[in-house]
């Protein structure tokens, strides 16, 4: 048995075969610690906010519109030719993070490249934390893998860092996603350590399937109580997509949750 480690599950791929408030109330039962969402929007605010009062279990983040999906669209904070939709986009996620009571926004940047999506990313997160900051709300900024998304703009945490010492350091933090960065740069322990004033929020998953986080390259019993001792405080995001049904794959969290 491991330290129990504090738990957050992602319910934008577990229990998605339920509505949102049931899935919240589900992780509750699991004895998840905390949520974290992707897009709730669909969900009118209140009807998810009675059920995170309802079983105490606070929200870690909510991302912010993708954009055009069927067009390809993965975000929109750094296309400089979309900056009207990025920011109506950040107006909508930050009304319903107040709404539900959201630690934390993650802005998606997008697919674009080069200087003047950096300036337009750097930009629309400055708004962001202008108008996020009198609300107590953070904003978090996540590399993703080229390989599941192919030119989003941030593929590395040292582009991440970049953009937020433009920014001025406060207010914006790297959400570390160990699925996507065991990937692109492996060596997570270091990555993490080496990085940690700036890491808002961690997640994992299973590589290379992004499943349950019982097997694979990453030893997650290994890993996360490592992280704990390099003095990362924060919680744990479950964030995998489930071999079937999200309660039958739990078998993982009674180690990690330092049940068995």
């Amino acid at each position: 048995m491991i330290e129990a480690l504090p738990l957050s599950a992602n319910l934008g791929f577990l229990w998605t075969d339920l509505s949102l408030p049931e899935a919240v109330r589900a992780a509750h039962r699991a004895g998840f610690a905390a949520v974290e969402l992707h897009w709730p929007y669909g969900v009118p605010a209140e009807d998810l906010r009675a059920a995170l009062e309802a079983t105490g279990l606070p929200v870690l983040a909510i991302n912010t519109p993708r954009g055009d999906v069927a067009a390809g669209d993965f975000g929109l904070a750094a296309l400089s030719d979309r900056r009207d939709e990025a920011r109506a986009g950040l107006r909508q996620a930050l009304d319903y993070a107040r709404g539900i009571g959201a630690a934390n926004i993650h802005v998606m940047a997008g697919r674009a490249q080069g200087a003047s999506a950096r300036q337009t990313f750097v930009d629309t997160l400055r708004e962001a934390r202008d108008l996020a900051a009198p609300h107590g709300i953070g904003l978090l900024v996540e590399p993703l893998n080229s390989r599941d998304v192919p030119g989003y703009f941030l593929a590395c945490c040292d582009m991440a860092a970049d953009v937020i010492a433009a920014c001025g350091g406060e207010g914006i933090r790297i959400l570390f996603d160990c699925y996507h960065m065991q990937i692109m740069r492996g060596d997570l322990l270091h990555e993490v350590t080496r990085l940690l004033p700036l890491i808002g929020h961690i997640q994992f998953a299973a590589v290379p399937d992004r499943q349950e986080p019982d097997h694979g390259e990453v030893d997650f019993a290994w890993l996360l109580p490592a992280l704990r001792a390099a003095g990362y405080a924060g919680f744990f995001g479950a964030e995998y997509r489930p071999r079937g049904a999200t309660d039958a794959g739990l078998a993982w969290m009674a180690r990690f949750a330092g049940r068995g």
